[in-house]
């Protein structure tokens, strides 16, 4: 390879860098808190700066630690929410259908809007 190769090279993994930076710190930065539903109802809002252990109607069961809420056991037959990873992301949920339970993280601001329909 020549020099100009090189440089080109350098410059393309620069800039794939940045968008990676700018994709993991900027677009997805973290939530402050997790809003717990149950069958449409709030149970309870928490923060995720903060260490929480949550018993959810005797049903399931969420720990929240590290900035992270995690679904760590539930009653359900197939369990699939306790498969789920961890969410910390604002708008990621964990959902339990059986029990109908939605766990989601919620930023701090909300958007103004999401889209614009003409």
């Amino acid at each position: 390879m020549r020099k100009n190769d090189w440089i080109l090279a350098g410059g393309v993994l620069v800039i794939a860098l940045a968008f990676y930076l700018i994709n993991s710190f900027v677009i997805h930065s973290s939530g402050a808190s997790v809003t717990v539903t149950v069958d449409g109802d709030v149970y309870g809002t928490y923060s995720l700066a903060e260490a929480h252990e949550i018993d959810i109607n005797g049903t399931n069961h969420l720990s929240i630690h590290d900035g992270e809420a995690d679904m760590t056991d539930a009653d359900c037959p197939d369990k699939l929410c306790v498969h789920q990873r961890a969410i910390s992301r604002d708008r990621e949920t964990i959902v339990c259908l059986p029990n109908r339970v939605v766990v989601e993280v919620t930023g701090a601001e909300e958007p103004a809007f999401d889209s614009i329909a003409k």
